[in-house]
């Protein structure tokens, strides 16, 4: 059930004053009011050490964080917001914005970017914010920022890093003459969907047409870039092994079972901590590469955003946390805390963000670019990673694999085109 962007504020008699916002000029926040924050994972436990700061610069005002399994999440989101019992804010994987907006669930946030001259829009990584604009409306504001690059072993790739592809993959190949059985010079694990999908942008594909209601996978530009994976395959650069089929990656990595991989931000944590001593000097970080021109070449833009929501009664109080959490130095100070990476430029400015490891990420974000911005996306993606993990192992025709993508994709988009057929009536 779609439901009306504006909902009825039933909060009209809460009482307010002005209350100055630090660095974020001036806005009004309800006197006494708790603001219910919902955030999703291990984030939950690391806000709630920002939460005394925000008490304090905003006395009379409470943050409440409830902290929701990412497994559970989704599913608690759309029981709440049926139920008419969503918090103030919540906190939204990037992909989930298109949905939760085309429920009408989401406040648009103009007016009040409009009016916080600190949560200067053109400071976020652009990629970062696209992916919180829905036909036009900005309807979340980027909290941390998530991208893939390559994680390498410089033991093995030693020196400057190609910037291209085919450099990578003469590269590769002298790798693989000095390897021995059982070791790659990459991993890619089938049952993911990003390396096909990041390939494909590279090379300019548009993974939808026809105003996002047809896949597009048999283009000249996806069908070249998916060529280009199964090759890696064919060529023996990369082992045919699934997700479920990986024992331990560090561990892996370590014993030289393989020597690059393609993933985020959140291996840098773990391969510090899980790689041991010796490996330590041995490993880095670097932008992907390009197929043509001096790379980077394009990632996706991940990461998660602060939606306000529409049904609040708080939402001044509620602008003012998101706000809060907005700040660059609130968001060097969360990375400190988690790991995630700032989605504000000048929050990378930080010490704290200064090493060689984490600096390729920002490199990478300035050229991430968000997938696209419907509901039924995560669904099509599921069918990019079965259909390349079938071509791989099963070895099937290419343009047989990308046809029946093409018909998966059309079925996934059928209800969007009725509607959109109603729309137009």
């Amino acid at each position: 059930m779609i439901r009306p962007a504006e909902r009825v504020n039933k909060s009209k008699n809460v009482p307010v004053v002005l209350a100055l916002l630090l660095g974020l000029g001036c806005a009004r926040a309800e006197t006494g009011a708790v603001v219910e924050f919902w955030a999703l994972g291990r984030e939950g436990e690391h806000v709630r050490a920002l939460v005394p700061a925000f008490e304090a610069r905003h006395p009379g005002l409470t943050v409440r964080v409830q902290q929701i399994p990412w497994s559970a999440a989704h599913e608690k989101l759309l029981t709440a917001y049926v139920g008419d019992a969503l918090p103030d804010v919540i906190q939204l994987g990037n992909t989930w914005i298109p949905e939760f907006a085309a429920l009408g669930a989401l406040e648009p946030l103009e007016p009040w970017l409009a009016r916080t001259p600190a949560l200067e829009t053109g400071d976020f990584f652009a990629g970062v914010l696209d992916a919180a604009v829905i036909e036009g409306r900005t309807l979340a504001v980027p909290w941390y920022a998530d991208t893939r690059l390559l994680f390498h072993r410089s033991d093995w790739f030693p020196g400057a890093l190609p910037s291209t592809w085919p450099a990578w993959l003469a590269a590769a190949a002298r790798v693989k003459a000095r390897l021995g059985p059982g070791q790659h010079p990459f991993l890619l694990p089938l049952g993911e969907w990003e390396v096909p999908v990041i390939l494909a942008l590279q090379r300019g594909a548009t993974l939808l047409r026809e105003g996002d209601t047809h896949g597009n996978f048999q283009s000249p530009e996806f069908r070249a870039a998916f060529a280009f994976y199964l090759s890696l395959f064919a060529q023996g650069l990369a082992p045919q092994t699934g997700v479920s089929q990986l024992a331990n990656l560090h561990q892996d990595f370590a014993a030289g079972a393989f020597g690059a991989l393609v993933t985020g931000p959140w291996n840098l944590r773990e391969f510090a901590a899980r790689l041991p001593a010796e490996m330590q000097a041995r490993w880095a970080t670097a932008p992907l590469p390009a197929f043509e021109g001096a790379g980077p070449g394009v990632s996706l833009a991940g990461g998660a955003s602060l939606a306000l929501v529409a049904s609040s009664q708080r939402k001044e109080a509620a602008w003012a946390w998101i706000a809060f959490l907005g700040e660059p130095a609130q968001q060097a100070e969360f990375h400190r805390l988690s790991g995630d990476l700032p989605a504000r430029r000048s929050a990378w400015d930080d010490p704290a963000l200064s090493g060689a490891r984490v600096a390729a990420f920002r490199t990478q974000l300035a050229h991430a670019v968000a997938t696209p911005k419907l509901p039924e996306w995560e669904r099509i993606a599921s069918r990019i990673a079965w259909h390349a993990e079938a071509a791989v192992r099963e070895g099937r025709d290419l343009d047989e694999v990308l046809a029946a993508l093409d018909r998966d994709a059309d079925q996934v988009l059928e209800k969007r085109r009725w509607l959109l057929t109603q729309r137009g009536r």
